[in-house]
């Protein structure tokens, strides 16, 4: 699995969707605005950032994903010589800088990773868990009515995340590259930082009154003065550059049972979570029998 039409790849994040191919395209499609290519035309990548669906082609290889600074990342990786599982973890990370709202260390997901050699189709569930201590009526009042800020605003929200565990997983067993390696471009992006784009800033402002009630997150999302970022302003994130590079330098071990799995356990604590440093040291993906149809 040397070469990029050795993977057909699909990859599935939380609220996100990044999907990569290696098959060689018949027809060239004019670039849209939002869709790229290189100087050959060999490589495209198409970056959706609340713009409409449209078509893109690639000769050699094509990545798509819901922003495009980590749509980038991916078809640099193919560039370089990665193959599609590279690519898509590394997007996987980026998008955990440029798209804090669905793209997060936080969360998790699904894989699917399609084998041509063996004709045999990989799945890889590494979605979110319950931890230990969660209940089944942990978020109804005394009416029995769901709290919407308790399931939807609060630390007794999180899960389990899955993410790290399942773009590592995937990159040791079906990847070409290293995790320094395509770690790299996002810890780069989150040290610092990138343009806002549109999506962004308007994305910060619309949560900025759930936001509010969290002093620590005031801090992190927005400018010293309270307000959010404007688009083109640059935005620099250098606690999740430091989570990142320990993760590229230790592993998923560094984030379920080091310094970052003891700092996410410690915050639980002190905000009413649930989530303990036991949970995360149980953290695990699950291998998953895809479903086939003709």
């Amino acid at each position: 699995m040397t070469k990029l039409f050795h993977l057909l790849f699909c990859v599935f994040l939380t609220s996100q969707f990044a999907f990569l191919t290696a098959q060689a395209g018949d027809e060239k499609v004019k670039p849209s605005p939002e869709t790229y290519t290189d100087a050959t035309g060999s490589l495209a990548f198409a970056g959706y950032d609340r713009a409409p669906a449209h078509p893109v082609v690639g000769q050699n290889g094509m990545v798509a994903a819901q922003e495009r600074i980590a749509a980038q990342v991916g078809r640099d990786i193919l560039a370089k010589g990665g193959n599609a599982v590279d690519a898509a973890v590394a997007m996987g990370f980026a998008l955990a800088v440029t798209h804090p709202s669905a793209g997060n260390l936080g969360g998790g997901g699904f894989m699917m990773i399609a084998l041509p050699d063996t004709n045999k189709v990989i799945a890889l569930d590494f979605r979110e868990m319950a931890p230990r201590g969660a209940s089944r009526d942990m978020y109804l009042d005394a009416h029995g009515n769901v709290d919407k800020s308790k399931a939807q605003f609060s630390r007794l929200s999180a899960g389990i995340p899955g993410t790290v565990a399942g773009l590592l997983e995937a990159l040791e067993t079906y990847g070409t590259m290293n995790r320094k390696q395509v770690m790299a471009p996002a810890i780069r992006l989150a040290d610092k930082g990138f343009p806002v784009s549109y999506g962004l800033s308007h994305s910060l402002k619309s949560v900025k009154k759930y936001l509010a009630k969290d002093p620590s997150s005031i801090k992190y999302f927005y400018k010293p003065d309270g307000s959010p970022y404007a688009q083109g302003e640059m935005f620099r994130q250098k606690d999740l550059a430091k989570t990142l590079k320990r993760i590229a330098r230790y592993g998923a071990k560094e984030f379920y049972e080091g310094k970052t799995a003891r700092l996410l356990a410690d915050e639980m604590k002190r905000g009413g979570g649930l989530i303990t440093l036991e949970d995360m040291n149980a953290s695990h993906t699950d291998p998953r029998t895809p479903v086939h149809g003709t």
